[in-house]
Order: C-alpha cells, then sequence, then structure tokens
C-alpha cells in the first residue's frame, strides 16, 4: 500500500474511533510503516525524537496500544523482554529469529493458512489467529558459529 493510501487509512480509523488525528500519531505510525526492520518501542521513540521534540515515551506506548486495539500494527514478540511492532501486513508472512544477534527476517509461505483449515476440525479448538516463528541462526552467525568450532 502506497504511503498516501496508508495514511488515510490509519486517518479514517481513528476518526471512526472518535479519536483525533494527532502530528505524534501520524508520525509514529509513518516511523512504523516505512521501517525496513521490526521496531520496539524505545527505537520508534528515538526516531519520532530525532524528526519531533515535543514528544514523549509514554505518547509512543499510549499510541501503540491505540493502533494495536484498532487494528492498524501488529505487536510481535520476539523476546521476553521486549515487544515489536510491524504495520499490519497485506498478505501472509512470518518470521526467522536469529539467537545469536536477534535479526528478523520475514518469510512468505502459507504456513498458517494450511494449520488453520486442518487443526481446527482434528483438535476440535478454534483458531482466532495464528503466527509462525522459527528461531535458528543466520548467515553471518553461523559463519561465526561454525569458525569457532575445533579444527576449523
Amino acid at each position: 500500500m502506497r504511503e498516501i493510501e496508508y495514511q488515510e487509512a490509519t486517518n479514517s480509523s481513528l476518526r471512526t474511533a472518535g479519536m483525533r488525528i494527532t502530528k505524534q500519531r501520524s508520525l509514529i505510525m509513518e516511523i512504523i510503516h516505512q521501517a525496513e526492520d521490526h521496531l520496539d518501542a524505545d527505537e520508534i521513540y528515538r526516531r519520532a525524537k530525532a524528526k519531533k521534540t515535543r514528544l514523549s515515551l509514554s505518547t509512543v506506548y499510549r499510541s501503540l496500544q491505540t493502533f494495536k486495539k484498532l487494528g492498524l500494527i501488529d505487536e510481535l514478540h520476539f523476546a521476553a523482554e521486549r515487544h515489536h511492532y510491524e504495520t499490519k501486513p497485506l498478505s501472509e508472512h512470518h518470521h526467522l529469529v536469529c539467537h545469536s544477534c536477534g535479526k528478523i527476517i520475514e518469510f512468505h509461505q502459507h504456513l498458517s493458512r494450511y494449520i488453520m483449515r486442518n487443526i481446527p476440525e482434528a483438535k476440535d479448538f478454534e483458531i482466532t489467529g495464528a503466527e509462525i516463528r522459527i528461531s535458528g541462526y543466520c548467515a553471518k552467525c553461523r559463519q561465526i558459529r561454525l569458525s569457532a568450532q575445533p579444527g576449523r
């Protein structure tokens, strides 16, 4: 979705929920939408603060919760101590997470569609959402691990 269309969708969602469209909310949403990686609240705050001096970390947290409730962003849990955020994806995608450096790599595969189609009947369970995260080592960290092994 192009930036202008995304901003219009965000504004429409805020208006429908009876919320004001503030410069801070627009900036925070823009930062998340334009990010090439998955940002936590502190990184969103740092990027927003670099562009706008009148912004608090609590405003970032409140805005993230608002956007989450409105279904504009997803809150991802890659590490227990931090939450990462991304705009609602237009297509199904999943994440590879490096144990060593924490790098997050998105990949597209129709895995959850298969799960959501077959598991409910087999296990008598109503699935309301699916997130697939696979942990391992990225290429760089795998090379470091291999070179650190004795005899190499």
